[in-house]
């Protein structure tokens, strides 16, 4: 990879944080107009991360957020739900991999001429969870409750043999 001038300016900066104020004034090159002006032109040609995203909204369904903890025996995964019924919800689980989608709809109201302020995400919402521990996944050691807004699903922790110590001979 080919290194640029910024990346110059930016090793000469780390060496001038080691050198004394005498051979600083030796060792580090005086940024000249020209340099800078073509580090203003590097960042303006680049675009901005909240660009790139602004135009993607519709590619990416809305991220649903998770508590996750264990106790002794059980894996408990809680999900905030509001406003969200058992049929708009699909939970599944794959080679130790939850997913959790669903809908929440209720954010259109056709006669609607002009929002003044919209902060509620309305759509479809995904989220996978690669669970950190090994759990059963059959239907009698998964329990899945929607209750007061509040997706709670409860997984049997897999029973983990202790490693076994092997002899080296």
């Amino acid at each position: 990879m080919a290194r640029t001038n910024s990346e110059d300016l930016l090793d000469d900066d780390l060496a001038a944080a080691f050198l004394s104020e005498d051979e600083n004034a030796a060792a580090v090159p005086e940024v000249t107009e020209k340099v800078a002006q073509e580090l203003t032109e590097e960042i303006n040609n680049e675009p901005a991360a909240e660009d790139e995203w602004a135009n993607d909204t519709d590619d990416f369904p809305g991220q649903l957020a998770v508590d996750v903890y264990e106790t002794a025996d059980k894996l408990v995964v809680k999900a905030r739900t509001a406003g969200i019924s058992k049929s708009d919800l699909d939970v599944s689980i794959a080679d130790n991999i939850l997913t959790i989608s669903g809908v929440l709809s209720g954010g259109e109201d056709e006669q609607t001429t002009r929002w003044h302020i919209q902060e509620c995400y309305w759509g479809e919402f995904s989220r996978m969870i690669a669970l950190p521990v090994q759990v059963r996944e059959d239907e009698n050691s998964v329990k899945a409750e929607l209750k007061d807004g509040v997706l709670t699903i409860t997984f049997e922790k897999e029973k983990v043999e202790a490693p076994k110590k092997i002899a080296i001979q």
